[in-house]
């Protein structure tokens, strides 16, 4: 081997490798407080990103839609077309794309949360009524005996102290988790603050993402080679189609599926059809466990009216959603991700784990992403062997 300047620099570079991943073996719990360290500060930065993304497909469609003859094209010196939008475009576009995120929101929760509050008061009367029936019933079963029969007897419902044991019981057997309160409110702060942060974030993305994306664009080129300047490209539009194609599919197979929901449940005269339509609807965004969430609460409100109908409910739902995953996912959402089902539950549960709803949404696509590239590698190297892929 020659020891030219360009291998001397090779062999000091894996020199310096070996040594740096030799230290971080042996200081593994240093070097995973630093990443914990690292990673709660740039947590904020990588979430408004996400929300940025988001943000920027209803956004880019209503620019699209409703300010496409603000977009006027003029000459540059050289002759060349560029386009420039009018000033408040992009602002104003901002602004109707987040009132109309929080306006969905807000109006998921004001018909959701009172409605469950009430069932939860319901449920507390029905069980008022039918404790006694309970009582009545159980004094009759074990009347001769009088032990069971005295202590059957002395049973008695009441909500208040219910409360007051179970506060009781946390206090006694769960002080651990009472002591972290503190702890626990401290990271609900925490994560509040870490939202708004990148909330605030993403919109001055938004706000400036072409002068950004070309600032961009010029740092790489200038200090990457051209061959890695293209690989780098090309892995962006990936990303940005797949992430498009995702979230865009995601919104409308939910939308879909809360459609199917309500006029079925109208059809068939369930309760609650618009309500619990809009909650699957909402839950649905949520990857694979989502619209699951939706049933659970739905059979709870409707358990309340009917306990057959919340029977009927649950039926309905696994039949919606076995034609759903069958036929309307696949064709939806499917085609843009591109994922077997084991790398989805993969991605969605890692993705749960570290950012929580927000984590579910991006690292589906980043899996597919991923995916997608070491596929192509594999194919690239079994043709360069000869290697049939069949």
């Amino acid at each position: 081997m020659n020891l030219t300047k360009e291998n001397v620099k090779k062999i000091c570079g894996i020199i310096l490798f070996t040594i740096i991943a030799f230290l971080a073996i042996q200081n593994i719990d240093e070097v995973f407080y630093v990443l914990g360290l690292a990673w709660g500060i740039i947590f904020p930065f990588v979430l408004g990103g996400i929300i940025a993304f988001i943000l920027n497909i209803p956004m880019r469609a209503i620019e699209k839609r409703f300010f496409k003859k603000c977009v006027i094209k003029i000459k540059n010196d050289d002759e060349s077309i560029r386009c420039v939008q009018k000033k408040y475009v992009r602002p104003i576009s901002l602004i109707i794309t987040v009132t109309l995120v929080f306006a969905v929101i807000s109006a998921v929760v004001l018909i959701v949360v009172p409605q469950v509050g009430n069932t939860v008061k319901e449920l507390v009367k029905t069980a008022e009524a039918f404790f006694p029936k309970i009582q009545l019933w159980a004094e009759n079963l074990f009347g001769n005996n009088a032990e069971i029969y005295e202590w059957i007897s002395s049973w008695q419902f009441n909500m208040d102290k219910i409360i007051d044991t179970a506060i009781g019981f946390m206090k006694n057997g769960m002080g651990d988790m009472l002591t972290g309160t503190f702890s626990a409110a401290k990271a609900v702060v925490s994560g509040v603050t870490a939202f708004f942060i990148g909330f605030i974030f993403s919109c001055y993305l938004l706000a400036k993402k072409e002068i950004l994306l070309r600032q961009l664009n010029m740092f790489v080129k200038a200090v990457m080679p051209e061959t890695t300047v293209k690989k780098i490209t090309y892995v962006a539009k990936l990303s940005n189609s797949t992430f498009s194609n995702f979230i865009a599919g995601q919104c409308l197979e939910a939308l879909i599926l809360g459609t199917m929901f309500f006029i079925v449940m109208s059809v068939i005269r369930l309760p609650y059809p618009l309500l619990i339509s809009v909650l699957v609807s909402f839950t649905a965004l949520i990857p694979v466990f989502g619209a699951f969430i939706g049933c659970i609460i739905g059979a709870f409100l409707i358990v309340m009216v009917s306990p057959i109908k919340a029977l009927i409910f649950i039926i309905t739902f696994l039949i919606i959603q076995q034609i759903e995953g069958n036929f309307i996912y696949p064709r939806v959402v499917g085609n843009s991700v591109g994922l077997p089902s084991l790398w989805v539950l993969a991605a969605v549960t890692i993705g749960s784990s570290l950012m929580g709803v927000a984590g579910m949404l991006f690292f589906i696509p980043l899996t597919s992403v991923i995916y997608t590239l070491i596929r192509q590698w594999t194919y690239k190297r079994l043709k360069k062997k000869k290697i049939s892929i069949e």
